[in-house]
């Protein structure tokens, strides 16, 4: 059982830049694709961005291309989501999560096993 906890998140003003971490309590974390994903009030989860182990590459949701960034230190276990030039609509709880998804499925949040309680991000006009 992989643990994962993220921390970063806070309430901040729309163009504002504001970076996410998730710490993972294993070290096989770093075989994992991984992945991050957030969730508005009343809405459905959504892929946000994922960096895949295999390939070294990054997968990236077309509302956040551009803006964020997906980067992982192997060596604290830890994933990062840098986000820049914030908008209001980027307001929900972010969760970070790990598994092993088949190309295809990368943002389907089924696909991933583990998960964290999420960190709350709020962009104000």
């Amino acid at each position: 059982q992989v643990q994962l906890v993220e921390s970063g998140g806070g309430l901040v003003q729309a163009g504002d830049s504001l970076r996410l971490s998730c710490v993972a309590s294993d070290d096989t974390f770093s075989t994992y694709t991984v992945a991050w994903f957030r969730q508005a009030p009343g809405m459905e989860r959504e892929f946000v961005a994922a960096h895949r182990h295999t390939t070294r590459s990054t997968h990236y949701a077309d509302s956040v291309k551009g803006r964020f960034t997906i980067s992982r230190d192997n060596s604290k276990n830890t994933v990062y989501l840098q986000m820049n030039s914030l908008k209001p609509e980027d307001t929900g709880m972010y969760y970070c999560a790990s598994g092993r998804p088949i190309l295809s499925a990368l943002q389907s949040s089924s696909m991933y096993y583990y998960w964290g309680q999420g960190t709350q991000v709020a962009v104000s006009s």
